[in-house]
């Protein structure tokens, strides 16, 4: 009987799913074919995915309790996906004092965060001295807050105005309480189109440079890409290539990121009509990809729940995922262009959503240490969240909590 639910699986795509599951590592071709799946090859592709976060990770699903600090959205570099940046001049540009980020940082604490991730625009006023001088400031008051900051882009700024080799900068950052860096600005490596969707920003060469050079000095990295925009299938394949290339390198990547193009509200998403983002399908796909094309080398595939939503992160842990990113607590930059899945989503949130796929959630470090097991529900911390009005709709007498609770406990007696 079972055997009706692979009959009508392709035979070229079931051995390329058999030598994943074997270990053996894919090729580019062998990606191509993946991405290009659907039907029963689809829904084999996201099963085999499966077996192998299962057998690479286990079924617990890590997340990290941390808040996202943008110091400035001052921003000359144009990207053509970017809604977040702002010119000096316009009402709404804004550079945060060291006091307003340490106000940022004590609200996250508040809030259980382990981790401050800490990025910004490229503001050509600045130079190595800020960036530097905002990491001594944070440690000076939260020595036990991880800083997970400053993007390649931000670090290839940061080093043109530092006069020093990249290495001894990179390690100046660190002994100022740089804990890791942020694999973003990769988008896709491939500089066609990088060429396209920000001539201004650092080429592919120099991105692969500066996270080598971190990664040489011990400094880890996460990894990402940036997809559903301009790419084709090849693009994909061959950045996942450079990727797992650069870990066998170095061992320096502590996650790879699948980012989903949010096109709403930025000159890239109304300039290029095939450019409304990837389907669901497409982000259970990347997820999906990674993991196979990746593995064993970065074990840690972590959806966006920003992007995705809440409810296809979910289904991402039934395709190869096995963590949830971060709280985040405050997000700007996917919002800026369009994002409408929330800003936030607390530790508890997160453990129901694990817990609704089966799984048990996991409060991970930075680096991917357990810090806590959540086994049991009823053993679950109170919420560590600041109480928010809840807006109610319906008659007047039900929009509040006394009358809630009546409705409720009447449903209970009746």
């Amino acid at each position: 009987m079972l055997e009706k639910l692979y009959a009508d699986v392709s035979r070229g795509v079931a051995e390329i799913l058999d030598r994943a599951l074997e270990g053996r590592e894919l090729g580019h071709d062998d990606g191509l074919r993946l991405l290009a799946t659907e039907g029963p090859d689809f829904q084999a592709f996201l099963r085999a995915a499966d077996v192998a976060r299962s057998e690479d990770k286990g079924d617990d699903v890590s997340f990290v309790v941390c808040r996202n600090v943008n110091f400035t959205n001052v921003c000359y570099v144009g990207c053509s996906f970017c809604g977040f940046a702002r010119h000096r001049e316009e009402e709404d540009a804004y550079d945060r004092t060291i006091d307003q980020i340490l106000e940022k940082c004590r609200d996250a604490v508040a809030r259980g965060a382990t981790e401050i991730c800490m990025q910004g625009g490229i503001d050509p006023q600045k130079n190595f001295d800020d960036y530097r001088n905002l990491l001594l400031g944070i440690k000076a008051e939260f020595p036990n807050l991880h800083i997970h900051a400053y993007s390649p882009e931000e670090m290839d700024h940061a080093h043109a105005k530092s006069g020093m080799a990249l290495d001894e900068m990179l390690r100046s950052f660190v002994e100022a309480g740089l804990g890791t860096m942020p694999g973003t600005a990769a988008e896709i490596l491939d500089d066609e189109i990088r060429g396209i969707l920000a001539p201004n920003k650092l080429m592919t060469a120099r991105w692969r440079e500066i996270i080598s050079a971190a990664h040489e000095i011990g400094l880890r990295s996460t990894a990402t890409i940036m997809y559903g925009h301009i790419e084709k299938p090849r693009h994909i394949v061959s950045h996942l290539e450079l990727i797992r290339e650069i870990q066998k390198e170095t061992g320096g990547f502590t996650e790879f990121v699948p980012l989903g193009f949010i096109h709403e509200k930025n000159a890239l998403g109304h300039v290029n009509i095939e450019g409304h983002g990837p389907s669901a399908a497409d982000d259970l796909k990347l997820i999906a990809l990674s993991r196979l094309m990746l593995r064993p080398h970065i074990q840690n595939i972590q959806m966006s729940w920003v992007k995705m939503g809440p409810k296809v992160a979910q289904l991402a842990l039934q395709s190869g995922a096995n963590d949830m990113g971060g709280t985040l607590m405050e997000e700007s930059i996917s919002r800026e262009s369009g994002a409408d899945h929330g800003e936030n989503l607390p530790a508890e949130e997160m453990r129901r959503l694990i817990r609704e796929m089966g799984r048990t959630p996991v409060e991970r470090s930075t680096k991917y240490d357990i810090l806590r097991r959540f086994e049991d529900p009823e053993k679950d911390p109170p919420s560590l969240e600041p109480d928010h009005d809840r807006e109610m709709a319906g008659p007047r007498r039900f929009r509040n909590e006394r009358g809630l609770a009546r409705v409720q406990l009447h449903d209970l007696q009746h």
